[in-house]
């Protein structure tokens, strides 16, 4: 007894079924965790160390390359990177995906502590850590209407602590506002007549100011325990600590320094359309729900903005796009079934049917929430694409067996006779179709990276979707079929009466079905008998498509619009916070008043994660919603450009904002090598191809990461003169910093909170060189000596930061692309640097997601050879035939023509979307095929001859051949408009599927038969010559 004839002998059994997958389903569906993309754990781990003081040239000989020898023994590594810049060095180690990152940083950190100990002793230990791109914040919120001194007390001890309370928030960073600290500024004049040092005076501070347990002392019968305390609790406490000289008298702090409560330098300066702010960060814990959290976040933020006196904004959330962009996704799902279901009531004519059919559809998405669900996996961009594309495809098994039992109904079968034997005719036939559909998956765990990891959760979806819809088709359809199906139910009188405006449209669609009826049976015949002009015609469309191809734009991935754009601001080395903030408004003044921005948040905390500095900054422009702007955020990006491109000494880098990239490593779309031993070489071969690039149609924003030369002032100790005041070179240098830049000698508690306590020496050393030259340098012996009489004071040049790449100097330049094809930009730039005169010794690749796409093409294409195999296979298994699975085959040359002929009319690009396009495509098409030589089949066994099979079978199958193609083509329809946020990326996948079904649903009808006739033709000839062979013999 098969799944079908069991469901309709047990329809109360098979309802208590459904019952139970639609409960579960509904519970499943509400417990997904939504997010954008599907989780990515992105294998980086970096090292870094600090080396106070010390110029980049001699930390990478010192520090960077052991680090680099060490950890490149570890196992899985892609490539390992370093930037070494003045008193840091930062390894970047990258592994294969796929890599277990938490037994990787083990291992790297047991490879960095066996070269620990050859470090300079100066040297920081270093830290490895996992990068998480996860870790940005999702919600940042921009307090302001009041001073920043003001509004960093309140966000720090009013909004943190809210916020921090909320599940899954990890951290809150507060940035933009003064933080007071303890100024004790010496005299240094003073400090040289006592003979005292401001190392010795941050030393007393700190050893000064400290609570100590001292034992314990018996009291009678108790034992009490002894504490020393001598915290400071006041600025008196500090100003009257005792200093005691070198000639044995003692002095207070006040003698020689003033104390004070005072501010820090702003460390960054936050605007809000050039309104004075602070930043508040909030991160959220890994592997937690991002629109969950944030929608947490939101709540805590507009419940204090209702009841705060000052202006609270949010201004970057991650959940609002993800919001927009799953609602539209599934939208278009929800309109694409709607499509479907309206295909299939004018093809049945019967309203019940159509319910019959349409209950597959929520059901097999209901059954896919509950694998999802027990498979961990969330409701995201992919996933929803995926159930999108699986829409109009869940019905197709369900047209098939109900058209299969209504031709038997129509044969004069009772309606439970006519649904067991209707669905098992075509059970296998369905289970097949099913089987190739999904089949084509299997090959993408050949696939490597990003793509494999994306695209995983899409394969299960439809899979899973797939398999769901399989298994209503044989069950609930039947059952449903054996109770409720009607004949000819809007036929006559009671269809005109009761549902006229219904029956019109019926009646004008079964008129246009029967003139395509009419003229297929017409094609069918003279097909057959111009079988030469069938086939040339089909190699024509072939050749049609493959030139059209040459027109087609490649890329990695498809833009997506997500309404934000970035400007990263860089101005010459050394500029301090108010220089850059200034630099920064005059850009925000230029753009703001541009159309499409709705406002813009700044802040000078930016530039490269490890070596950001004063100089640097970040502005993000958030853009009105789609449908109120008439550009895309790739045009208002090239407008930014334009108006900011003649700010002298101010380097910028605009970009759009994008998800999507940081899932996919956030790089440069060209990135050009440069590897070789000298800096200055390498400098001039990046300017040459930085020149170069610039003239290249289709690239923006080409730049070098190797910088100018920095001026900057070397102080070479004079050994032997030190010597004879008792001085090294650690201790000139570290009166020298403190000095100049101050240094924490202890904390202090003011109002519950802890700050710093900051030992400052006299800032007219930073006037000029003459000055810094006549700085008093205290020696071990009591005495003051000028620091031009230990030392040779020089400005020179130096490199500002050091690349490495598989521990050779590196310099990278990047390019971004714009109204070009990305394979189109670089083929032009390979083209222009080849001319390029490069010296021996110095070698360049090309990268970036140019190489990311080359990779992921070549995996594809490998994955869909397979699939194309695979599919082979399962039709040979089910027609326990080898020459029948070759004539379906070639219904796939006929989809991939249609395929790219549609890419070709929209000016969509081939990218990893579409190619996976391609590879569903390869398991779709051949269901028509299937359908339509597994019933030639039929016939033939009942007697048939072969054209006679032909021209029955091909009518017959004409309306369920018809009914599946329209209903996948519809409900795809909406997903591959590419209209909506986040819609840009499954668009050409759309656009693949659409193309090629139509297509190939139009030639299979005749072509199949065609290749039928022409295969059995040989086939029988073949059989002939044999049967002769034997004879003679």
């Amino acid at each position: 007894m098969n799944l079908s004839s069991i469901s309709v002998k047990r329809p109360v059994t098979t309802v208590m079924f459904i019952l139970i997958v639609v409960l579960l389903g509904f519970v499943s569906l509400t417990r997904i965790p939504i997010d954008l993309y599907p989780n990515i754990e992105v294998p980086v781990a970096i090292i870094q160390t600090n080396y106070p003081n010390v110029s980049p040239e001699e930390i990478e000989n010192l520090v960077t390359r052991p680090i680099e020898e060490a950890v490149g023994t570890v196992s899985n590594i892609d490539v390992i990177q370093s930037i070494t810049s003045e008193g840091s060095s930062i390894v970047v180690v990258v592994f294969n995906f796929g890599t277990d990152m938490d037994f990787a940083t083990l291992d790297m950190r047991e490879k960095v502590d066996m070269v620990k100990g050859f470090l300079p002793e100066d040297a920081s230990t270093p830290m490895v850590l996992q990068i998480d791109i996860n870790a940005t914040a999702v919600v940042q919120a921009a307090l302001s209407g009041a001073d920043v001194a003001t509004l960093y007390e309140y966000a720090d001890s009013t909004i943190r602590p809210a916020l921090e309370r909320i599940e899954g928030v990890a951290s809150v960073s507060v940035d933009g506002g003064y933080t007071n600290y303890v100024s004790v500024r010496v005299d240094t004049g003073m400090l040289s007549n006592y003979g005292l040092t401001i190392d010795q005076i941050a030393g007393i501070l700190a050893a000064e100011n400290i609570n100590l347990p001292a034992g314990s002392v018996n009291k009678g019968d108790k034992e009490l325990l002894l504490r020393t305390v001598g915290e400071f609790s006041s600025l008196s406490d500090i100003r009257q600590t005792p200093i005691t000289l070198p000639s044995g008298g003692v002095i207070r702090l006040s003698d020689i320094a003033t104390v004070n409560l005072t501010n820090e330098d702003l460390a960054s300066i936050t605007k809000v359309d050039g309104e004075s702010a602070v930043s508040i960060s909030i991160q959220k814990q890994s592997g937690t729900n991002t629109v969950a959290v944030a929608g947490e976040i939101n709540k805590v933020l507009d419940e204090i903005g209702r009841t705060t006196a000052y202006d609270l904004k949010v201004v970057v959330d991650q959940s609002d796009f993800i919001n927009k962009a799953i609602a539209r996704v599934g939208s278009n799902a929800l309109i694409g079934g709607l499509l479907a279901v309206m295909v299939l009531f004018i093809f049945l004519r019967s309203l019940r049917s159509t319910i019959i059919i349409g209950l597959s559809m929520p059901i097999s998405i209901i059954a896919t929430g509950i694998l999802l669900y027990f498979n961990d996996i969330t409701l995201n961009m992919m996933t929803l694409g995926g159930i999108t594309l699986g829409v109009g495809m869940l019905v197709d098994n369900s047209v098939v067996v109900l058209e299969n039992i209504y031709r038997f109904v129509q044969e004069g079968h009772n309606r439970f006779d006519a649904a067991i034997m209707g669905a098992k005719e075509v059970a296998m036939a369905v289970t097949a179709s099913t089987l190739t559909t999904v089949a084509v998956f299997l090959p993408m765990v050949f696939v490597e990276g990003i793509t494999s990891i994306m695209f995983r959760e899409f394969a299960l979806t439809v899979t899973f979707s797939l398999l769901s819809s399989l298994v209503v088709s044989l069950t609930l359809i039947p059952m449903l079929s054996s109770k409720l199906l009607i004949v000819d139910e809007f036929q006559g009188k009671h269809h005109e009466n009761k549902f006229k405006v219904t029956g019109w449209l019926l009646d004008h669609a079964d008129s246009v079905y029967k003139g395509l009826d009419n003229s297929y049976r017409k094609a069918l015949n003279w097909s057959l008998s111009h079988r030469k002009i069938v086939v040339f015609s089909a190699i024509g469309i072939l050749i049609i498509s493959l030139a059209s191809s040459a027109f087609i734009g490649m890329e990695f991935m498809p833009e997506s619009d997500e309404g934000a754009f970035s400007i990263s601001v860089t101005l010459e080395d050394g500029a301090k916070t108010e220089e850059t903030s200034a630099a920064m408004d005059d850009i925000v003044n230029r753009i703001i008043d541009m159309e499409s921005i709705d406002y813009i948040f700044s802040s000078t905390t930016g530039g490269d994660f490890v070596v950001a500095g004063q100089n640097q900054g970040t502005i993000t422009g958030a853009l009105l919603p789609l449908d109120q702007r008439d550009i895309s955020v790739f045009d208002v990006v090239v407008q930014v450009e334009e108006l900011i491109k003649d700010i002298p000494g101010v380097k910028t880098s605009v970009a759009a904002v994008s998800q999507s990239g940081m899932m996919t490593g956030g790089g440069s779309a060209i990135a050009i090598s440069i590897k070789g031993k000298e800096l200055d070489v390498l400098e001039d071969i990046a300017a040459d191809m930085v020149e170069v690039g610039q003239t290249i149609e289709g690239t923006r924003n080409v730049s070098s990461s190797l910088e100018s030369a920095s001026p900057q002032v070397e102080i070479a100790l004079k050994r032997n003169n030190a010597s004879r005041f008792g001085l090294t070179t650690a201790q000139v240098s570290s009166q020298v910093k403190t000095m100049l830049d101050g240094r924490v000698a202890t904390r202090y508690k003011l109002e519950g909170n802890e700050v710093d306590v900051v030992i400052e020496g006299d800032t007219r050393y930073k006037d000029s060189i003459e000055s810094l030259k006549q700085m008093e340098i205290q020696s071990p012996m009591g005495t003051s000596v000028p620091l031009d009489a230990i030392a040779d004071i020089t400005v020179d040049t130096g490199a500002l930061s050091i690349y490495r790449e598989d521990l050779v100097r590196t310099v990278t330049v990047s390019a971004g692309t714009y109204g070009r094809d990305l394979a189109a930009v670089v083929k032009d730039y390979e083209a222009a640097v080849a001319e390029l005169d490069i010296p021996t010794g110095y070698t360049f690749s090309f990268g970036g997601a140019n190489q990311d796409m080359i990779e992921a093409f070549s995996d594809l294409a490998l994955a869909l050879i397979l699939a194309i195999l695979l599919v082979y296979m399962i039709i040979a298994a089910q027609f326990e035939s080898l020459l029948t699975p070759f004539i379906i085959m070639f219904s796939i040359p006929l989809a991939f023509a249609g395929g790219l002929i549609a890419l070709f009319i929209t000016y969509r690009t081939l990218n990893i979307t579409s190619i996976i396009g391609f590879i569903m495509l390869s398991g779709i098409v051949v269901n028509n095929a299937i359908v339509l030589l597994d019933y030639i089949g039929t016939r033939r066994k009942m007697g048939e001859d072969r054209t006679t099979a032909i021209i029955t079978a091909g009518p017959i199958r004409l309306r369920p051949i018809l009914m599946t193609s329209m209903t996948t083509i519809l409900g795809l329809l909406p997903l591959s408009m590419g209209i909506g946020e986040g819609a840009e990326l499954q668009a050409s996948m759309g656009t693949v599927v659409i193309g090629g079904l139509l297509l190939s649903s139009l030639l299979t009808l005749v072509f199949i038969p065609v290749v039928y006739s022409i295969m059995d033709d040989l086939h029988v000839k073949f059989i002939s010559r044999k049967e002769k062979k034997a004879a003679k013999a």
